[in-house]
């Protein structure tokens, strides 16, 4: 009678082959999962920014999407200004008059997202759609603290003046996203 099966040794080299080719493929499926992440964020912010744009014009008043914290990645919330009677409340939620549309948590760790000096704590946009300024925002995985952006580690989100929002295009190929004068986003804290 033959007995078949496996020998130790041709059990012990396939456990280290196996070992081998989990070792190479587990640091490219995190990368996977970063830039999938990345790019989750960053579409949540789009479609924040297109919620707010498409209410303002629906609405016939103006939507103002403003930081919740000392900074973006702390969170924003989506709001109908109505009660732009002073300075001090315009472009700032009042609970009394406002009507809160939506509230974004802050993002997770190691995640920053900041607008340059036009949208440092708000972008409105008014009845007809436009934004009440041109700019850009800049959303980095700054997981070794740099707050540089790195190839496939950022994404820049832009808003023109009549409003319209899109991401930034990355034209010479180096996984950088590109400014409105063809630059590399070169900070993640002022793009």
């Amino acid at each position: 009678m033959k007995h078949t099966g496996f020998t130790l040794i041709e059990l012990m080299m396939t456990i280290a082959i196996g070992a081998i080719i989990l070792t190479l493929g587990i640091p490219s499926f995190m990368e996977t999962i970063r830039s999938n992440r990345l790019t989750t964020i960053a579409n949540e912010f789009v479609t924040s920014l297109n919620l707010a744009r498409s209410e303002a014009i629906k609405r016939g008043q103006p939507i103002v999407v403003r930081k919740t914290g000392a900074n973006w990645e702390n969170g924003w919330h989506v709001f109908v200004d109505i009660d732009r009677s002073t300075i001090a409340k315009t472009n700032t939620f009042d609970s009394g008059t406002d009507i809160e549309l939506r509230v974004y948590q802050a993002l997770p760790a190691n995640y920053i997202l900041r607008g340059n000096n036009n949208f440092t704590n708000f972008i409105r946009f008014d009845p007809s759609g436009t934004s009440n300024n041109i700019g850009s925002f800049a959303l980095c995985d700054n997981r070794d603290g740099s707050n540089l952006p790195k190839p496939n580690t950022s994404r820049l989100i832009i808003v023109n003046r009549v409003g319209r929002v899109r991401m930034g295009i990355d034209s010479n190929n180096n996984s950088i996203p590109e400014k409105e004068d063809n630059t590399d986003l070169t900070s993640c804290t002022s793009p």
